[in-house]
């Protein structure tokens, strides 16, 4: 299961030459000869238009499809998990026990959601490029170009009401604004049980066969009614049969296919390790967090399920950047490319950042707690709010305010123990980092230890409160400087530290931006512009065949089955995570035990394409894609299909399951319609 947690924050960078089903491309550059050389499939602009506006970007992270007339949202369970959880309370735990919505009045508006229709894309290189002059230093052509971005968003929002963003490919080589369309009022309609969704639990994650039914249902709303979608997908209960073309219409989160040796190095070790220790310490202490009890088991799942997934992905892809052979024929192929670009400074200029990216390890200026984010968020705004939109950081911008305040003033729980717990090993972790000495950490713990801060910290603020939120944000400058809140206070000693490290931070991204947009014209020049970018998490286009493959000398199928499901219980014990919900149990004598649940295919994928409509040569929807295997956990750097794949849950699972487990005769008949 792709959760994105962590891996967002990784650099997106740029292009590589596609080999055999490789590639995440833009919807306004498909790869129209491979597709009709490979597979015969001749893409049409109607086919395009039709799949690009009948797909969703959970703005939270993840990807989702339109899948009815009326509003109905197809996505995975723990692309949902979140919402979930949020809607879950002590006496009603829907994460763990399902919900169905039997009528419209039932169904749950999720507290915080934005989801993202992609309605328009514009190629805006040249006017971001001319913001910035030759020979600016790093730090000013940095915010002059972060400022002409600004503006083009800001203007495109005004004249079209649209969500608006510039989005950096091809690592600086080409610019393009994407226009949204966003849903803001969001229901939960139906989700099935935590125990069928993640069958299997951390043990099968990332393997196959699996058996999940990981997918739950949303209905977007507009002005208190549901949503009229003119493009949604319509589905193909009998699904793609195997070597069948398939294609994966989503929003893969950050890959980093085409960084230098010296970067990728930078990656595995120092990066990468850093990473795995922080998910590691992350995990245990929501493990020690849920042995308080079942309450606190419950509020702490969701976020200890986001880790140990984040955890097993970066073993694997760490595991791929060790094989020595990957790296050396990264070194082998840059010759080619240097010799493109007359030069090898860009290359150089890259090495050269990730001797001061290694040297700013050991600094930081913030704290990974969520109520701790809230009072940093307050700060910033307030101070930020001062300057024109452009000049601001971009989460401050005019043009992504909603979607900040959206975040910023969510009624969603926030649990005064695990806040407590996660803010004081954030504070602990932030000594560790920077040392016991130095002054800024003595500042911020003020004499006590990392557990009696928190506990101070957290009985002296009112950030629990949305109201006191508002009030604060309202207040502006004024009320940030006169606040007597203790986050607030703490997040203005921060302050300094954080804007100078991202100060920093910024200019070295620009340093790459630049070298890495001198290599891409290399390889423009070179091989063509017949290349994807580097994902972004904006809506790419992948493609496949339903196809299975060998491991350990044996055939894996391309697809299991609802009887196999049972027999997968039975074959460990009805234990732990491979217990089936009782109501599957119930309905087992109706079901079609040959009816397909799970499959895989050779799609190109990434965290991120968690939710992702996977579809037909007719544009119909035959599956939702929910994982990969382990084999395809490299695929941040490189895209194999000797064993890697893509894993879906088959669309007449869904159906099957609605109708016959879940008697949700109703909703099923929505579907497509």
């Amino acid at each position: 299961m792709r959760k994105l947690s962590l891996s967002l924050l990784l650099p997106a960078l740029f292009c590589i030459n596609a080999h055999g089903d490789e590639g995440m491309w833009l919807f306004n550059a498909l790869p129209t000869a491979q597709l009709k050389q490979k597979y015969d499939f001749d893409v049409t602009q109607e086919w395009t238009n039709h799949v690009r506006l009948a797909s969703v970007r959970f703005n939270s992270g993840g990807s989702a499809s339109f899948i009815s007339s009326n509003g109905l949202v197809l996505t995975n369970h723990h692309v949902a998990a979140d919402t979930l959880y949020k809607l879950s309370t002590p006496q009603r735990n829907i994460a763990d026990e399902g919900y169905y919505a039997t009528s419209p009045e039932q169904e749950l508006k999720a507290p915080d959601l934005e989801l993202n229709q992609l309605v328009a894309i514009r190629d805006v290189t040249e006017e971001v490029n001319a913001s910035v002059q030759e020979g600016m230093p790093a730090g000013e052509a940095s915010k002059a170009r972060q400022a002409a971005m600004a503006r083009i968003e800001q203007q495109s929002k005004d004249e079209s009401g649209l969500r608006s963003d510039v989005v950096t490919l091809y690592g600086g080589g080409r610019y393009h604004l994407y226009q949204y369309k966003q849903y803001t009022d969001v229901r939960l309609v139906w989700a099935p049980e935590a125990k069928t969704a993640f069958f299997g639990g951390d043990a099968d994650n990332f393997e196959y066969p699996r058996f999940c039914l990981d997918v739950t249902i949303f209905r977007v709303y507009e002005n208190n009614q549901p949503a009229k979608i003119e493009h949604f997908l319509e589905a193909n209960p009998n699904g793609a049969q195997a070597e069948e073309l398939v294609f994966v219409s989503g929003n893969p989160g950050r890959t980093q296919r085409i960084l230098t040796a010296e970067a990728l190095e930078y990656q595995r070790d120092h990066r990468m390790p850093r990473v795995l220790d922080l998910l590691r310490r992350k995990e245990i202490l929501l493990q020690q967090y849920a042995l308080g009890g079942p309450e606190q088991a419950r509020r702490g799942h969701d976020e200890l399920f986001g880790i140990q997934n984040s955890r097993k992905a970066y073993t694997g892809m760490l595991e791929g950047l060790q094989t020595p052979g990957f790296i050396n024929r990264k070194q082998e192929s840059a010759a080619a490319l240097q010799a493109a670009a007359g030069s090898d400074s860009a290359w150089k200029t890259i090495a050269a950042v990730q001797q001061k990216r290694i040297e700013l390890q050991s600094r930081t200026g913030s704290l990974r707690s969520q109520l701790y984010g809230i009072a940093e968020d307050l700060v910033l705004m307030a101070a930020e709010d001062q300057l024109s939109s452009g000049e601001r950081l971009r989460e401050f911008r005019d043009s992504n305010r909603q979607s900040l305040e959206q975040a910023l003033f969510s009624p969603a729980p926030l649990y005064d123990d695990l806040e407590r717990v996660q803010l004081a090993d954030e504070l602990a972790r932030f000594a560790e980092t920077r040392g016991g000495s130095d002054s800024l950490v003595q500042q911020v713990l003020a004499g006590k230890s990392p557990r009696q801060r928190a506990s101070e910290l957290l009985a002296d603020t009112q950030l629990f409160d949305v109201a006191a939120r508002k009030k604060l944000a309202a207040a502006g400058t004024s009320g940030i400087a006169n606040s007597q809140d203790a986050l607030i206070q703490l997040a203005k000693i921060l302050e300094p530290e954080y804007r100078a490290l991202r100060t920093l931070t910024e200019e070295l991204d620009e340093q790459e931006r630049q070298a890495y947009a001198t290599i891409t014209e290399a390889k423009f020049s070179a091989e063509g512009e017949s290349v994807y970018p580097d994902a972004t998490f904006t809506l790419r286009l992948a493609y496949g065949a339903v196809k299975g493959y060998q491991e350990d000398g044996q055939d894996i199928p391309a697809n299991t089955t609802l009887g196999g499901a049972f027999e997968h219980e039975t074959a460990h014990g009805k234990t732990d995570d491979w217990i089936l919900p009782e109501s599957w149990h119930a309905a087992r004598e109706q079901l079609d035990a040959s009816t397909p649940f799970n499959f895989v295919c050779t799609a190109d994928i990434i965290g991120g394409n968690s939710g992702s409509p996977v579809i037909d040569r007719e544009g119909k929807l035959v599956g939702v894609i929910f994982d990969g295997n382990i084999q395809s956990l490299t695929a941040d750097f490189y895209h194999s299909e000797t064993q890697g794949r893509a894993v879906a849950v088959h669309i007449a699972a869904v159906l099957e399951a609605l109708d016959k487990v879940y008697d949700a005769q109703a909703l099923r008949q929505q579907i497509g319609h």
